[in-house]
């Protein structure tokens, strides 16, 4: 919201109450909570907004006037991060008469890649999307925090056969991108295991300032939905796409998933979960996932 729509605001407010033969400010000479007096403006003659406007020009930028005293930008990745490691998600749209020669590039390139890294570059896990977003991979890489992250890259970029294999990469491609993502405290990644089934990839890109009411609802329905179905991993963007979170979750088959959910309705917590977080988000979307044969989680 610009100044000028705030001045706009509080000068039609005032002229209303005026209409009604009413102040828009408290009787002369009283003092306010912030210790001005309100019987006559500041000295440098500009015009201090009502309380009311205040109060929506911090929502809009803080997020729900409900939470407590807003936190900066550092300290809300202090409370709501892990801390431990940073994670990048990639995401490949593929050419579809490429398809079968992206999965054989990437699954000689990327297994090689961890065994040279010496276990300071993990993967996560690869996928390819079977519902939603077709001819698409996904592949998630844990770091050692940020400076094991710079290593990582530094090295990669002086390695021949990683370039190579970028060359190779690129004309199988109609776009890539990527994020770099931060565990949510509460949920700690899966390490590699065999989970058989199908992977659920959900996407929620929250409007801006609404992480940290996110994160307080979320912890609490988790404990709800993990009754039925343990979660495999949950992060939030610092680089790249920002404000957007992520959610993985293993279920045997797609029957399974939805009787897992139909059973988290059942749960005190569950709807009200539901409730304070849908009006956060400005869109979602969710995509079934298999896992590639070299995906440590698969």
């Amino acid at each position: 919201m610009s100044s000028s729509t705030v001045r706009s605001f509080s000068f039609s407010k005032n002229s209303e109450l005026e209409q009604k033969g009413q102040s828009s400010a408290p009787n002369s000479g009283t003092q306010s909570s912030d210790g001005a007096q309100n019987g006559a403006g500041p000295k440098d003659g500009s015009s201090k907004p009502l309380g009311k406007v205040s109060g929506i020009v911090n929502s809009i930028l803080h997020g729900s006037g409900s939470l407590p005293k807003v936190m900066s930008q550092e300290s809300w990745g202090v409370s709501l991060a892990r801390g431990k490691y940073v994670h990048e998600i990639q995401k490949h749209h593929i050419r579809p008469e490429r398809f079968d020669d992206y999965v054989a590039l990437v699954s000689e390139a990327f297994p090689r890649m961890v065994k040279e890294s010496n276990n300071r570059l993990r993967l996560t896990g690869s996928w390819l999307t079977e519902i939603g977003e077709l001819d698409t991979a996904i592949h998630i890489w844990e770091f050692d925090g940020y400076p094991g992250h710079a290593q990582e890259m530094d090295r990669l970029r002086r390695d021949p056969v990683y370039q190579k294999f970028l060359k190779d990469l690129r004309p199988m491609l109609k776009s890539r991108d990527n994020q770099i993502c931060l565990e949510f405290a509460f949920w700690k990644s899966r390490p590699p295991v065999a989970l058989g089934g199908v992977y659920e990839m959900r996407t929620y890109l929250l409007k801006p300032g609404n992480l940290l009411e996110w994160e307080t609802n979320w912890r609490r329905g988790l404990e709800c939905r993990r009754q039925f179905c343990e979660p495999v991993g949950a992060w939030f963007s610092q680089l790249g796409k920002l404000n957007y979170v992520h959610h993985m979750w293993n279920y045997p088959d797609l029957e399974t998933r939805k009787k897992t959910r139909e059973q988290a309705w059942k749960v005190d917590g569950w709807a009200e979960t539901v409730y304070n977080t849908v009006r956060l988000i400005d869109r979602m979307e969710a995509n079934i996932l298999l896992p590639m044969e070299f995906s440590s989680l698969k």
